[in-house]
């Protein structure tokens, strides 16, 4: 049974996370971290910080979900400490990426990056790479919920970024700078809506010769992220150094 510290467990990512985790009998959760002082998970420690919860307790993973502000000093710790991680919270920058990888290098355990946890998502990111080597001129949509902290969204520009490195891409950018036109992330228009009542949403547009071809994920619950935040949680421990993306792992 692998044991598990859950950071951002206030928020409601990392709540749902706690009580998936909890329900597993594989799976035991040992330590909850948030500044806002989440709520007990039956006999489960509530920590304010990573410090104080990795000085009583003995994570074998851990699950980085609080805010952007936050992620890269709090896996550098959990990872410093010894502990595989996966990281749900978006915005981490891509040096920070590297010192993160460097230290989970150094000490010999793993560190799994997710951008995305939804099996969907998973899957338009492959069919939106592989539609890249046919389509010159592709632009992205993005809705979530508006409390979220950062935009684009990491799904986004994960996608975009799979999008112009996959072998054989043919995109390229579009004319016009206008403030109007989204940010522009490697050849592509990225446009993020954030509104209440949303939860994970992306639509990938190809523009062709006389066609359109859309691609589109929905997630209507955040329970369509809990399988992947599952696997990532069980791979975690087995993984040396860095792995990027939950489509690496699924295979």
């Amino acid at each position: 049974m692998t044991s598990v510290l859950v950071t951002g467990a206030a928020g409601k990512m990392g709540a749902l996370s706690a009580q998936t985790i909890a329900a597993q009998d594989d799976l035991r959760l040992v330590a909850l971290v948030d500044p806002r002082r989440p709520d007990a998970a039956g006999d489960t420690p509530c920590f304010t910080g990573v410090e104080q919860a990795l000085a009583l307790t003995s994570p074998e993973a851990a699950l980085e979900f609080s805010v952007p502000a936050a992620v890269f000093e709090n896996a550098s710790m959990l990872l410093a400490a010894g502990v595989p991680t996966v990281v749900g919270t978006t915005g981490l920058l891509d040096d920070q990426v590297g010192v993160l990888s460097e230290t989970a290098e150094a000490a010999g355990v793993g560190l799994v990056i997710v951008p995305n946890f939804a099996l969907g998502a998973v899957l338009l990111m492959r069919f939106a790479a592989e539609a890249a080597r046919h389509y010159e001129h592709a632009e992205i949509i993005e809705l979530h919920e508006a409390g979220k902290a950062d935009a684009p969204s990491g799904t986004s520009l994960r996608t975009a970024r799979l999008m112009a490195e996959a072998p054989g891409s043919a995109l390229r950018d579009l004319p016009g700078d206008q403030p109007s036109r989204g940010l522009n992330a490697d050849h592509v228009h990225i446009h993020s809506l954030r509104l209440p009542g949303v939860v994970a949403h992306q639509e990938v547009l190809f523009g062709g010769d006389g066609e359109v071809l859309t691609l589109r994920h929905d997630s209507l619950s955040r329970r369509s992220f809990m399988s992947g935040v599952l696997l990532a949680l069980r791979r975690v421990p087995d993984i040396k150094g860095t792995v990027v993306g939950l489509e690496n792992l699924l295979d």
